[in-house]
């Protein structure tokens, strides 16, 4: 037996991985993933020993010519990760009119709701696509926790504590960009592309569709746990000194505004930014830094969200409970969550959907009339639901399928430019010189590849894979 042990050496970019290459006899197993974690393994028998040292050979070649090195188990610290903790106890206030609870089996931190699903994220790494009656249509296992669920047009995107954020369009999720190894990240947000991403020391990052640095700022407090993108490509950073706004594009600083408290959570809507903070508050700010009002809890508020319109505006305490402000900030309703305290919440179609401490996805009836039976005592019948028993392997992002020979698609080529590997297009209708946002772990330079589609970017500029990713034999 023969064994190869490598770590990605490039201490300023996404290291901390490792890649392990073992040949017994005839078998070569691959086992990869971030250091500190036992990885993903897979096992492929050969016809001769040759054969496998052969295959093993041309792996690791690969690998080393992306800034792979050889090591020595154990002499590298995994990545810095750090979860939110909430002490969270037992509300006493009265039971909100819960419809459903899908319990995941861990706390949750990551949601997205719309029109056709719901989508959450736990810290087992698993992720769930759910229809709005609570029940599972598919699921994926993550390498890693969830740090949230992303939405930027019709793209899902999932961030973990593994660094990396995950684009769910195709059947498989694909990495969509590598955050740097020294980020400890809180929180991360996408829009048209850009990606901002908050951070234990209270820094804010800014990448590219090519998962390209473009500016880091330390804004003037620590701890950011919010960080959103919007359609103007600003980026409003919260933080323990309140919120900071800066251009996307330069990282120009544009405002700071302070806050009661430090910021816990944030939410955007098309004309404000909402906080949440540690001193129980909740404050609404448009998007210049005006603060148009205010809302006093009875705990910290480590969730909150709002309707299009600020009609609603919502929060999430330590205590499990729920509140529900108008957009003046007068106190609507407070109701106990009955599973925990909110991590994130989401508000659709007059329902509070939140995700919990205790790792459930829970569908509140936040219509006026099922509130106002609750506050009086008269609840629905809760449909309870869990998890699938079923487990599914950790998704392994770095294996692509032949396209079938008579598959439709668009025909891309990946190139080296400048020294580094470029997607472009090249069905006909396309720009052929515009860049395609790709994995980066699947480039290869001269291979061709067949997606589904490909969608201008909003920016305008490059294009966006949306869909499934397949090798294409020319």
């Amino acid at each position: 037996m023969t064994k190869t042990y490598l770590e990605l050496s490039e201490d300023t970019g996404a290291a901390h991985k490792f890649y392990e290459v073992v040949i017994d006899d005839t078998e070569l197993t691959i086992r990869y993933g971030r250091i500190g974690t036992d990885g993903t393994k897979s096992t492929k028998s050969f016809a001769t020993n040759d054969a496998a040292v052969k295959e093993a050979n041309k792996k690791i070649k690969a690998k080393k010519s992306k800034g792979y090195a050889e090591a020595v188990i154990g002499q590298r610290k995994k990545r810095a990760i750090s979860r939110r903790s909430i002490a969270s106890t037992k509300s006493t206030a009265k039971k909100s009119p819960v419809l459903w609870k899908f319990d995941s089996g861990s706390a949750a931190f990551g949601i997205y709701i719309d029109d056709r699903f719901c989508w959450m994220g736990n810290e087992d790494g698993a992720v769930y696509k759910l229809n709005h009656q609570g029940e599972v249509l598919n699921q994926y296992k993550l390498p890693d926790g969830v740090k949230c669920i992303i939405a930027d047009s019709d793209w899902i995107y999932v961030g973990c504590d593994d660094g990396n954020v995950y684009d769910l369009t195709g059947k498989l999720p694909r990495k969509a960009y590598e955050i740097k190894e020294d980020v400890d990240i809180y929180w991360l947000d996408i829009n048209s592309g850009l990606l901002g991403v908050s951070d234990s020391a209270g820094q804010v990052t800014v990448i590219d569709y090519d998962d390209e640095e473009q500016w880091s700022k330390k804004s003037t407090g620590s701890s950011g746990w919010m960080v959103r993108c919007d359609d103007a490509g600003r980026v409003y950073h919260g933080h323990s000194s309140g919120v900071s706004c800066y251009d996307g594009q330069t990282g120009n600083n544009l405002w700071n505004q302070g806050t009661k408290g430090s910021v816990m959570f944030g939410w955007r809507t098309q004309d404000t930014v909402l906080t949440g903070s540690s001193s129980a508050w909740l404050e609404l700010f448009d998007k210049e830094g005006a603060k148009l009002a205010e809302m006093k809890g009875e705990g910290a508020f480590y969730s909150c969200a709002a309707s299009d319109n600020n009609e609603f505006i919502f929060g999430g305490d330590s205590s499990s409970s729920v509140y529900c402000f108008d957009k003046a900030g007068k106190r609507l309703w407070k109701l106990a969550t009955t599973c925990g305290s909110a991590y994130s919440m989401q508000y659709h179609n007059e329902k509070l959907y939140i995700v919990t401490t205790h790792g459930v996805l829970t569908c509140i009836d936040a219509s006026a009339e099922a509130i106002k039976k609750a506050e009086e005592g008269e609840l629905p019948q809760v449909k309870d639901i869990k998890a699938p028993k079923k487990q599914v392997a950790v998704v392994n992002t770095d294996v692509l399928e032949e396209a079938a020979d008579d598959a439709q698609g668009v025909l891309l080529k990946c190139i080296k430019e400048g020294g580094k590997l470029r997607v472009r297009a090249l069905s006909p209708g396309h720009e052929a010189n515009w860049n395609v946002q790709f994995p980066k772990n699947l480039r290869k330079e001269g291979a061709t590849y067949l997606v589904d589609e490909i969608r201008e970017s909003g920016q305008g500029g490059f294009y966006r894979v949306f869909g499934n990713i397949f090798t294409k034999s020319e």
